[in-house]
């Protein structure tokens, strides 16, 4: 009690600088673990154990790039964690229509996504007009982007065009907006502890994935959507919630929830986490390609969007569930 009882009374610098402690450690001590496996003889391992081990590398850079990127989000400010967050959605949104079959007509629509929606949306995060941030992409541009598609005068196959950009750019830049906004989210008693929110929803979500992989690759398969992904099971995804709850629980001390708040919270970010990435394997199966960073499933190369897709769909959830809850301390 009295080590959680001077957790709480840091200061919000010490909690973080805390935290970031805690986890380049943990990172460096994997790392290092993963290094001295790596000098074991490659001949001797099998091919099961070489891909586990290929994947292991892969997850691992990624949650470097991840762990880096939010300490820099973090000492940038809230000014420049939302322009690294803007930068993000552009890149990501850029590898979803570079998938996609577009037409010339199509030129103006995308202009329109990239260079006045995508904008306008992380100004209205930066300046935390958040009821406007809320609707302005699945009102207003949902509305606009087929009505300048219009004046193209292309009707072939119009409906599933505009379809196509309209998910993208909810996606790619409304869901991932809503990281920079829980940096700004500001409650009664917890000013300038926004960073921990991002924190605590990423913590959630990705110990979530990982346990839901190693389940996933561990346990007897039951696939629940077979043509969509041999990897997501029921029980994988249980447990990968019961491995949120316990990492929301131990992490409440850094937000405005108590225990069982936290508990909740954690897990309604994991579980819209982990079935927005199925969505996003539906999708990746119906353009044909293994990773969104590259349409070749020989080189293995994976793309930002296959790194945060998962957080495109919990962010938004989390988001709202979080100023729901909190709404009258606002």
């Amino acid at each position: 009690m009295i080590f959680w009882r001077n957790l709480r009374n840091m200061t919000a610098s010490e909690q973080i600088a805390l935290l970031f402690l805690l986890l380049f450690g943990a990172l460096v001590l994997i790392s290092i673990g993963g290094f001295l496996y790596s000098l074991r003889d490659p001949e001797k391992r099998s091919a099961a154990a070489e891909g586990n081990w290929l994947q292991f590398k892969r997850d691992l850079n990624a949650v470097w790039v991840g762990s880096v990127l939010f300490w820099l989000a973090w000492i940038s400010g809230p000014i420049g964690a939302t322009l690294l967050f803007g930068c993000f959605s552009f890149l990501a949104l850029r590898e979803f229509i570079t998938l996609m079959h577009t037409r010339r007509a199509d030129h103006r629509s995308l202009i329109l996504s990239f260079f006045i929606l995508l904008p306008l949306q992380y100004i209205l995060v930066a300046t935390r007009h958040f009821d406007l941030f809320s609707v302005l992409i699945p009102v207003y541009g949902f509305l606009a982007i087929p009505v300048v598609s219009a004046f193209a005068d292309d009707p072939a196959r119009f409906l599933e065009r505009n379809a196509k950009i309209q998910w993208g750019i909810m996606v790619c830049v409304y869901g991932l907006s809503h990281g920079p906004a829980l940096l700004l989210l500001e409650f009664k008693g917890y000013e300038g502890r926004g960073p921990f929110l991002l924190f605590f929803m990423v913590m959630a979500v990705g110990v979530s994935q990982i346990v839901q992989e190693v389940a996933s690759r561990s346990l007897r398969r039951r696939p629940v959507a077979r043509r969509i992904s041999r990897s997501f099971s029921w029980r994988a995804l249980w447990l990968g919630q019961l491995a949120a709850a316990l990492t929301g629980t131990l992490l409440y001390w850094i937000t405005p929830f108590k225990a069982g708040q936290a508990l909740v919270m954690a897990v309604i970010a994991a579980l819209a986490g982990a079935l927005g990435g199925l969505v996003m394997r539906a999708l990746k199966k119906d353009f044909g390609v293994v990773y969104w960073g590259n349409s070749s499933s020989i080189t293995g190369a994976i793309g930002l969007l296959d790194r945060i897709a998962v957080l495109c769909f919990a962010a938004p959830v989390f988001f709202h569930s979080v100023r729901w809850y909190f709404k009258a301390n606002f």
